[in-house]
């Protein structure tokens, strides 16, 4: 089988690693990506592959939040180029469809565009606005997606950190403070799940896969493998879920142990990147956050 230059160069931007070894690996997998990525993960650890973090895309992440905090919403709005998405009626345009998918509740993108724009005067649908900003601006605007939540028996809390990144978290118990605090840490620790029982079981046997491919390479005994895997197993799940992470501000307890101290439980969270899955050479703004969240 022909292993493509564009093969490469897409196995390249989501591992990391070298060209030589992403042909190799694709080769020996007969052009299959994810296959390809499981093996070089095998052979070069289990932190390989990227997060889809780095973009091409620009633009803002615009979030609204009701005064009692029952009510959110969080949409991530397009643009070109950076110096657009800075702009004064590119951020209020953002601001404006955040308003507008709070008070009309569409549930598709299709209707969201339909909708007059909040704070308009209720003549021009998103969509008409958007195309009037392209015609001003000379850029392609676009909104990407968007997000809303209720919470009738608990709180919202909303972050957005430069502009970049935006969070929505909603709990149960706690104080305004708090979850601030948490919608912070998703920011800036990026879990994919709130709980160990909300991550999937195919999502898990994978991780396992490769761990015990792994740790039958050290030649150890079965049972010390066995040992081996059910840590790593239980490390990786710790990483990738909410209450499994040391607390961003206090890295000695684990957000489970800091919702337990304030009788607090998160039902659920979202968090948006501009451009998300799209890669590109650009700062690491997860770090970003981490460091302010420390430092602070």
């Amino acid at each position: 089988m022909t292993i493509t230059a564009g093969q490469v160069k897409e196995l390249r931007e989501r591992t990391g690693l070298g060209m030589m070894e992403c042909k190799s690996a694709l080769t020996e997998t007969n052009g299959d990506m994810e296959a390809a990525i499981d093996l070089l993960r095998r052979k070069a650890g289990a932190k390989v592959e990227k997060k889809a973090g780095r973009t091409a895309a620009e633009g803002a992440i615009a979030v609204y939040l009701s005064p009692d905090r029952k009510l959110a919403t969080m949409v991530e709005v397009n643009s070109e180029t950076d110096f657009v998405a800075k702009g004064e009626e590119f951020m209020a345009f953002a601001a404006a469809v955040a308003a507008s998918v709070a008070y009309r509740n569409p549930t598709t993108f299709e209707a969201l565009v339909a909708l007059p724009l909040a704070g308009g005067d209720g003549t021009r649908t998103v969509s008409q606005v958007r195309e009037g900003l392209v015609a001003k601006l000379g850029e392609n605007i676009a909104v990407r997606r968007f997000v809303r939540y209720t919470s009738s028996h608990g709180h919202i809390a909303a972050y957005v950190h430069g502009r970049r990144i935006g969070v929505l978290v909603e709990l149960t118990g706690g104080d305004e403070a708090l979850g601030r605090d948490l919608a912070m840490h998703v920011a800036a620790s990026r879990p994919g799940y709130v709980t160990r029982d909300d991550v999937p079981a195919d999502v898990v046997a994978n991780e396992k896969k490769i761990f015990i491919a792994q740790a039958a390479d050290s030649g150890k005994p079965a049972e010390i493998v066995e040992k081996m895997v059910a840590g790593r197993v239980s490390k990786y799940l710790s990483e990738i879920t909410l209450l499994g992470q040391p607390f961003v501000k206090d890295p000695d307890i684990t957000v489970d142990k800091l919702l337990q101290k304030a009788s607090a439980r998160v039902m659920r969270f979202s968090r948006y990147e501009v451009g998300e899955g799209i890669e590109k050479g650009a700062s690491d703004f997860a770090a970003e956050v981490m460091a302010q969240v420390k430092g602070g």
